[in-house]
């Protein structure tokens, strides 16, 4: 009987160890700050673009203008080991579209922690900032968010107004994704950065493209579709066949949705 109360206490404490190291390196496990693709500046026609946060904190990034005038605009905010510049200079988004991103916290030339209230905070002073701008049509202004970057743009879609948001392998909440990955962790008592995007998603009336691919190993499907169905404005769901979650922006079904949404929502706001 000695032997195995010790045995259990053993145990115990290596599941309490566990727990206590999950728990202070958490921000390890879920930010993986990329340091700038290159050390030159992005080719022309790409702008460097500064954003002051609320806590005094700079934030840095690029924008292309757009072909009009009072251009429509695109914010990107990338996934939590992406350096957003290799996002930017796909040459599939549309001219005449505004294309912006900056770094999160920490990552590329940004400076700073990241942590998800400064995530979410930052998203919106990068979105007043493009607003002000005289170049930009701010009724126009459209979210992409991809994996981690799917909670930062909802959270920012329900806080500002926006004329679309599209999602690439989103999640309901970090929790449920951390469940799923780690189902021996009481993951509810330990995670401190939820991104419960669903329950902003429910504020949410803005048009809504989510693409998925059916290959994802990183988001179930699942999670992708309890986002999708708490989102409360109109929305459409788009599988891209054999796409996995780090390659599914290599296939050109991918990006016929993306730029099939910012046509519409171009039309759809200048009208």
């Amino acid at each position: 009987m000695r032997r195995v109360l010790t045995t259990l206490l053993v145990l115990a404490s290596i599941a309490v160890g566990i727990w206590a190291l999950a728990w202070w390196q958490q921000e390890r496990l879920i930010f993986f700050p990329q340091p700038l693709a290159s050390t030159g500046p992005l080719p022309s026609p790409f702008e460097p673009l500064d954003v002051t946060a609320a806590d005094g904190t700079r934030l840095r990034g690029w924008i292309r203008r757009g072909a009009a005038e009072r251009a429509p605009a695109v914010i990107a905010f990338g996934g939590n080991a992406e350096e957003i510049s290799g996002l930017l200079v796909d040459a599939h988004w549309p001219r005449d579209y505004a294309i912006v991103g900056v770094n999160y916290r920490g990552y590329g030339a940004s400076e700073g922690t990241p942590g998800e209230g400064t995530l979410t905070a930052d998203a919106a002073a990068i979105h007043d900032a493009i607003a002000r701008r005289t170049d930009i049509d701010a009724q126009r202004i459209v979210l992409f968010g991809r994996s981690l970057g799917t909670a930062v743009a909802v959270h920012l879609a329900a806080q500002r107004p926006v004329a679309g948001v599209i999602l690439v392998s989103p999640f309901d909440s970090l929790t449920a994704v951390g469940r799923h990955h780690y189902p021996w962790l009481p993951v509810a008592w330990l995670l401190r950065h939820r991104f419960d995007a669903a329950s902003l998603a429910k504020r949410n009336r803005m048009p809504l493209r989510v693409i998925v691919g059916d290959a994802d190993t990183i988001v179930p499907p699942a999670r992708s579709r309890a986002l999708f169905d708490a989102w409360a404005g109109p929305k459409d769901w788009r599988v891209v066949r054999g796409a996995d979650h780090n390659d599914i922006a290599a296939h050109d079904a991918f990006w016929t949705d993306v730029v099939a949404f910012l046509r519409e929502r171009a039309t759809a706001t200048a009208s």
